[in-house]
């Protein structure tokens, strides 16, 4: 399959501003024990929520997080070992398993601001590419084949190239495509907007704004 891919921008930011929702803010601050937040001011309750979570000590305060958002599908124990290397440990790039990686930023993001540091610092990139099909009409974008698209721009440093040179060849399957790519959004006129870890994909990784890539799928053999 080929595409035309044109990279129409690409920026880095520190917080994601729909990850959080002021019930989600209401519901930390009574597990902090701010009972009746819901009376708050809507555009009061992130600060509040701030200054609650300074309250407790770094690792304590990452565990109450934790345990709110991914108590369902982490053990305790993880969650107790995330919370403790999350103060000095960058665990939104570093957490073996991707599919996290997008909750983990978001987390360590709210502690990072709460406490104005004491947690590294991890960013996002926001990208928006064009992608059309050889012939210029649309193509169904999904994870995978926006990711193979947006690796074929990038220089060989890139991590996704390195770590994930089989699966851009088509030669395995590539299952983490989901994991990579946070969220995408169809924009129109062939347009996405693109969310992932800046780990991911760097703005200083991109050789080409503007190029052809050939997209290669895995074909199990009978």
């Amino acid at each position: 399959m080929n595409v035309q891919a044109k990279i129409i921008n690409i920026k880095t930011v520190n917080e994601l501003g729909q990850y959080w929702t002021n019930d989600d803010f209401i519901q930390l601050l009574d597990k902090m024990n701010l009972p009746d937040a819901d009376k708050v001011k809507p555009e009061e309750l992130k600060d509040l929520l701030y200054m609650a979570i300074t309250d407790f000590e770094p690792n304590e305060a990452a565990e109450i997080v934790l345990t709110y958002k991914l108590g369902e599908s982490l053990t305790a124990g993880q969650i107790q070992t995330i919370a403790h290397d999350m103060t000095d440990e960058k665990v939104a790039e570093q957490y073996a398993d991707p599919s996290y990686h997008y909750d983990l930023f978001n987390i360590n993001q709210l502690l990072f601001k709460s406490y104005n540091g004491t947690f590294p610092n991890t960013e996002a990139s926001i990208i928006n590419i064009e992608l059309t099909d050889a012939d210029g009409g649309t193509v169904e974008a999904t994870n995978e084949i926006l990711t193979k698209a947006l690796s074929a721009g990038l220089s060989d440093r890139s991590i996704i190239k390195r770590l994930y040179e089989d699966q851009m060849e088509g030669l395995v399957d590539f299952g983490d495509a989901e994991k990579i790519l946070w969220r995408f959004q169809d924009k129109g006129n062939n347009t996405y907007e693109i969310i992932t870890s800046r780990y991911w994909i760097d703005k200083e990784d991109i050789e080409s704004g503007e190029y052809d890539a050939e997209i290669k799928f895995f074909e199990e053999k009978d």
